[in-house]
């Protein structure tokens, strides 16, 4: 399927690794053009060097505002077709591990600069009359995992408020959809991991084997196969597709919803 991406910029937050990593590569193989954002400039000149003519990379943390505001002049004037909103997410801990600043935190790297970033660009989508928003959760907001009581939370109130705001603006051209992954062969799921390896007294490898063991399709995901998803949800043939939550976890999630 061609999904018209060729020549189309787009903004990808935590491109160098995990589903950011995986959807920013895909799009350079389509044809299309990328501002990379990452805290890690190694890895950023690295993906880069794969298509310098289509890569454009901005160095810094996305859930700063000093970040947003550097990005919002790299764009620009541009005409810009999409938005990964995309980054790191906190600590794995129970609800008693957890302090009142660990919940201050949790607002600032998982609610607070999604808000800017979409306050930041909706207006430049209103103009051009089109736009894609795609937020990277977790399949924790349709069900909860166990040590993510942080990250569940507020990952909620990202759903709640892309759920409003797709309604507000659906007649304008621009959507606005979450993809929700589970386990996957990515960083994140590795700190997870970690956890439980901890928390049972088991090696990392035993507390790796037993999670897959527990999906139902009895493999963590490909982050390869989610971007692929998400591509499709950047494009133009989604555009009757707005206020969703794509669950993307192996057939764990028992909801029907």
């Amino acid at each position: 399927m061609d999904l018209n991406l060729n020549d189309k910029h787009f903004v990808i937050c935590g491109a160098t690794s995990g589903f950011g990593g995986a959807m920013a590569n895909q799009l350079i193989d389509e044809g299309a053009h990328i501002i990379a954002i990452a805290r890690n400039e190694e890895a950023l000149v690295e993906l880069q060097s794969k298509a310098f003519e289509q890569v454009e990379i901005l160095c810094g943390d996305i859930t700063q505002s000093e970040t947003i505001n550097e990005l919002k002049s790299i764009v620009g004037e541009r005409y810009l077709s999409g938005i990964v909103v995309n980054a790191g997410g906190p600590p794995a801990r129970t609800f008693v591990e957890t302090s009142l600043k660990d919940w201050d935190d949790a607002y600032q790297k998982l609610l607070r600069w999604k808000v800017e970033i979409t306050h930041t660009f909706l207006p430049k989508f209103q103009k051009q009359g089109y736009g894609r928003f795609l937020y990277i959760e977790s399949s924790s907001v349709k069900q909860p995992i166990e040590n993510l009581i942080l990250s569940t939370s507020l990952r909620l109130a990202v759903v709640g408020m892309m759920k409003t705001i797709s309604e507000e603006h659906a007649q304008e051209g621009i959507t606005f959809n979450v993809m929700a992954p589970s386990f996957h062969n990515t960083p994140a799921v590795d700190r997870l991991v970690k956890k439980k390896a901890d928390n049972l007294g088991i090696s990392f490898e035993e507390a790796r084997e037993m999670a897959e063991k527990n999906l139902k399709l009895g493999k963590a995901g490909d982050p390869e196969d989610f971007g692929s998803l998400g591509l499709w949800l950047l494009s133009e043939k989604s555009s009757f597709v707005t206020g969703q939550v794509y669950a993307v976890e192996g057939g764990n999630v028992k909801s029907t919803l």
